[in-house]
């Protein structure tokens, strides 16, 4: 019999689809690493979130590993190289979670631009702050989109609807020119140049890994807002930082699994325009249900025609 083990809190109805489906499933969400290194060699497949880390080691001691799944879109905590090498499938949920990580994007920049969290700090302190909420009208303003794949297309078709412009950026020419969403290609130093608002939807590479850094903020607009529902070593920090000490950046929101206790988190939290949430982007319960049912079911395919 099929062995899946899932080693990351979850939607639990996956557990009952893949059981249904004939496998054995151990769930067991709060795995230490020690224990994972252990047991990992009696499993054909195994399925993460964020926090698993399926690294080399761990592979190396998967005698019987076939597949690794990622109930997520990102793949930075699976090393790829290595899974290629071994001839061990990786996959994702592709766009089961893009919905809710773009409406998290244009949620955390009208209450950046509104002063929403400003206000509402305010008055639970007993503060009538109306006076520090003045904020900034969306409409007529233009938006710059870096990665135009499922969820920057998304972003970019709320936005329209808002009123915005929408300029965008991807390595994939096609997914904006022919994404038939009233969007203007543009190359990234055009991007940084025009943007009042620019979000970045990329996935974490090398060629990604501190894209917005100095030389890339330099040439932004004075007071550019900053939106990272991705990856936040995307962002190099102390670029970022610089920029909102000296008001070139006007505002910043991250989703990130950084702690509070980092030195980097602790800076930016005492900026009044920077917005931190603890990586929910894809924290909706239609999200995570959605994206079990695609890991499972590419899970079924994959053992199924074996």
């Amino acid at each position: 019999m099929i062995k899946i083990l899932i080693t990351d809190k979850t939607d639990e109805s996956i557990i009952t689809i893949l059981q249904n489906a004939g496998f054995s499933v151990d769930y067991k969400p709060d795995i230490s690493r020690e224990d994972l290194l252990k047991i990992i060699k009696d499993y054909d497949a195994i399925l993460v979130r964020g926090r698993t880390k399926v690294d080399k080691e761990v592979m190396d001691r998967a005698e019987k590993l076939k597949l690794i799944g990622r109930i997520g879109v990102g793949l930075d905590n699976i090393d790829l190289k290595t899974a290629k090498e071994k001839g061990i499938e990786v996959v994702n949920a592709g766009a089961a979670t893009a919905d809710s990580v773009a409406e998290l994007t244009i949620g955390a920049l009208i209450t950046l631009v509104r002063k929403i969290h400003v206000g509402d700090e305010l008055y639970r302190r007993g503060v009538w702050g109306k006076n520090h909420c003045v904020g900034t009208q969306l409409n007529g303003k233009t938006l710059g989109v870096i990665g135009f794949g499922n969820i920057g297309s998304r972003v970019g078709k709320i936005a329209l609807a808002m009123g915005m412009k929408v300029i965008a950026f991807d390595v994939i020419k096609d997914l904006v020119t022919k994404s038939g969403l009233d969007v203007e290609y543009v190359d990234l130093n055009e991007l940084y140049e025009k943007s009042d608002i620019i979000t970045i939807h990329v996935p974490l590479l090398e060629a990604t890994k501190g894209m917005i850094n100095r030389d890339a903020i330099s040439k932004m607009k004075d007071g550019v807002i900053l939106l990272n529902a991705a990856r936040i070593e995307l962002y190099d920090l102390p670029a970022i930082i610089e920029g909102l000490e000296s008001g070139k950046i006007g505002g910043v929101y991250i989703d990130t699994e950084l702690k509070p206790d980092n030195l980097y988190m602790k800076k930016l939290m005492g900026f009044p325009n920077v917005l931190i949430t603890p990586h929910i982007g894809a924290q909706t319960r239609e999200a995570q249900k959605r994206a079990v049912e695609v890991i499972a079911q590419k899970v079924i395919e994959k053992f199924k025609k074996s």
